[in-house]
């Protein structure tokens, strides 16, 4: 998973939590991003 920067594979595996949290915070109706369901 070395990607030659050092942080980048942290910083993708914290984006990618964050883009589930949204994706779940959406979905469950609490989001408050403007597209929830």
């Amino acid at each position: 998973m070395a990607d030659g920067y050092g942080y980048g594979s942290t910083y993708a595996f914290i984006l990618v939590l964050f883009i589930l949290l949204v994706i779940v915070g959406c979905s469950c109706g609490f989001g408050g991003y403007g597209y929830g369901y």
